[in-house]
């Protein structure tokens, strides 16, 4: 192949594909309905974000002021009975026993309302082993007849949330 053959087949590749009989001004009216076409689009896309920000941003705050509102209702049933029970302790009839069957029912109710969201009670046993992951040793005892790093008594109740340790048990143990 020679040059000029060369030359000839690079001008041909070279051609562009629209064709070139086109008035100039449709072409222009062309790009410029185009163009407006996509700034449109570019709006819409734009206004569209905002609106799905502002909606994130407004549910999210609203999450945050109602996320407690299950565990609050559940606790007035529990306010309502410190309240019976406080009234029924300043009456003229009251009984040591009944405060007492009150206050029990009362406790019971706390801790099963706790439990629905997670939160559950560290009470070891006397006599089981003290366990240093849930339990807080206050002191050592010499006890007979009693294996060491035993639980003797529990001075305070620890609390876990969702398997996490709150606050251990406060226990004596065994020396």
């Amino acid at each position: 192949m020679s040059n000029e053959e060369i030359d000839n087949v690079e001008d041909e590749n070279l051609e562009p594909e629209v064709e070139i009989n086109e008035d100039p001004a449709v072409l222009l009216e062309d790009a410029r309905n185009k163009a407006d076409e996509h700034w449109n689009e570019l709006l819409r896309a734009r206004a569209d974000m905002e609106n799905l920000r502002r909606r994130q941003a407004r549910d999210l705050e609203n999450a945050h002021k109602h996320a407690l509102d299950k565990f609050v209702a559940e606790l007035l049933p529990i306010y309502d009975s410190m309240e019976l029970g406080l009234n029924a302790a300043n009456g003229e009839e009251a009984s040591l026993d009944a405060v007492r069957d009150g206050l029990d029912m009362t406790m019971k109710m706390f801790l099963s309302s706790i439990a629905k969201f997670g939160l559950e009670q560290v009470n070891p046993a006397d006599g089981d082993t003290f366990d240093p992951e849930l339990h807080q040793a206050m002191a050592m005892q010499p006890v007979e007849g009693v294996e060491s790093n035993k639980v003797l008594t529990v001075a305070q109740k620890g609390f876990q949330f969702n398997g996490r340790l709150l606050r251990p048990a406060m226990v004596m143990v065994s020396q």
